[in-house]
């Protein structure tokens, strides 16, 4: 999954089972999903593997292939057979429990099997999950293909990210769509939006499927606070980058002001700025190379930058003043009360869009870009890994890491809810992440 720790967790063990006909409409739709993903990659874009972190699409295909063989199909399929037995070695990801892996960043060198065995692999484990399905009277089984389906739709984001940074080494900054989504809007001015204080309630509520790392559900105390009712734009990032903010260490926490320095690093991931400072900044996108909207959520950027950017605004604007980073329990308290409605994969932008809506609410909650949060990933309390090898799929990750929430451009719709924890190392950035300030009152 997401390196270098994954997106996904295991569902509860006392979570009901999800209707049997429903689930095998959802489970024909995601693995359909995924194939339409890599429609417009020819075999060759779907083999090459930018770095260490990001996967082949081949890969992706098959790993979550893989998944429904060796945690549905083999321990639950009468008679049951491997498609090929190198299969279980090849495509695992990080599963010990399973056993070897191939190595992670060496993934662009198996040109064996093609991708054509791969979309064959798919198409016969389809066929059996499905009959599988059809005859069981175990709802451990529903629970999980439903987690196996929750799991394909984390790697179609990493698919779309991982391609787009594949497209963005070529020095010929081929398109993966080639219509550009964006017209000329009116900005929606930065507010601040006041949030109760006091004792609130975090993590999944029961009804529907949840990860294992969104419970156990348990009570927090915030402190008055206001979280920004947008999330901050290029336009408002572009004034960081020409105020030096990139080369001054007062922003950095120190950590990332020794990875500024040593990478090198004076923008977000895909800017790509003039020598002449007069001239227009370009972005690359999953559209190709385009001028830098100052209206879209400024999105591929580290902790470590989405801190420093909260330090410079608070301290050097202020209608910010005393910006930071919400934490995570600050941001779900939010959202748990507004609709699951964003600028999500199904939108076919694939890229975060300008905000247009107005009002006295927060805006953009859901979807656009992954909102980096001040929280370290942790347990909650009283949190339990499920038992076997599902039960690696999240908590050994909980380490060295920060929260994220709110969905992507590239996030599925029905993949996201207000509970969701995502979580990357500070330095990564070739996701679409992004940020909301906050500040307390």
């Amino acid at each position: 999954m997401r390196p270098p720790a994954p997106a996904g967790r295991q569902r509860p063990a006392t979570a009901l089972a999800p209707d049997r006909a429903r689930l095998a409409q959802r489970f024909e739709a995601v693995r359909a999903r995924s194939l339409a993903l890599a429609e417009p990659l020819s075999p060759e874009d779907c083999q090459a593997q930018s770095m260490p972190d990001a996967s082949p699409v081949k890969w992706h295909l098959a790993h979550v292939t893989w998944f429904f063989e060796t945690f549905v199909l083999e321990p639950h399929e009468p008679d049951f057979e491997p498609f090929h037995p190198a299969f279980r070695a090849l495509y695992n990801s990080y599963y010990n429990g399973v056993g070897e892996q191939f190595s992670r960043h060496r993934r662009g060198l198996v040109t064996r099997p093609t991708l054509s065995e791969v979309r064959q692999w798919r198409q016969q484990v389809d066929t059996r999950v499905q009959r599988l399905m059809a005859g069981t009277d175990q709802d451990a089984v529903l629970r999980l293909i439903e987690l196996g389906l929750q799991h394909e739709q984390q790697h179609q984001e990493l698919l779309l990210t991982d391609v787009k940074h594949l497209l963005s080494i070529n020095p010929l900054q081929p398109a993966y769509l080639p219509a550009w989504p964006l017209a000329p809007v009116t900005a929606v001015p930065a507010r601040w939006v006041e949030a109760e204080a006091g004792r609130v309630e975090i993590g999944h509520a029961g009804g529907g499927f949840c990860f294992d790392n969104e419970g156990p559900r348990h009570p927090q105390w915030l402190q008055p606070y206001a979280l920004m009712n947008r999330l901050v734009t290029h336009g408002e990032w572009l004034a960081f980058v020409r105020d030096g903010g990139y080369s001054d260490p007062r922003w950095w926490l120190s950590a990332g002001w020794d990875w500024v320095r040593s990478q090198r690093i004076d923008a977000p991931l895909y800017w790509q700025l003039p020598a002449d400072p007069l001239e227009p900044v370009q972005v690359f996108t999953l559209h190709g190379a385009v001028p830098l909207d100052p209206h879209t959520p400024v999105t591929h950027i580290s902790y470590f930058e989405a801190d420093a950017f909260a330090r410079w605004a608070g301290t050097t604007h202020a209608e910010w003043r005393g910006a930071r980073l919400p934490t995570e329990a600050e941001w779900e308290a939010c959202a748990s009360a507004l609709p699951l409605q964003g600028n999500f994969q199904e939108s076919g932008a694939l890229h975060p869009m300008p905000c247009k809506a107005s009002g006295e609410g927060l805006l953009q909650m859901f979807g656009d870009t992954w909102e980096w949060t001040a929280s370290a990933y942790s347990a909650y309390p009283g949190y339990a890994p499920a038992e076997g090898a599902v039960g690696e799929y999240n908590g050994k990750f909980m380490v060295n890491q920060y929260v994220l929430r709110g969905g992507s451009c590239a996030t599925p719709a029905s993949h996201i809810r207000a509970s969701y924890r995502n979580f990357f190392p500070t330095e990564a950035r070739w996701q679409f992440t992004g940020l909301r300030l906050a500040r307390s009152l």
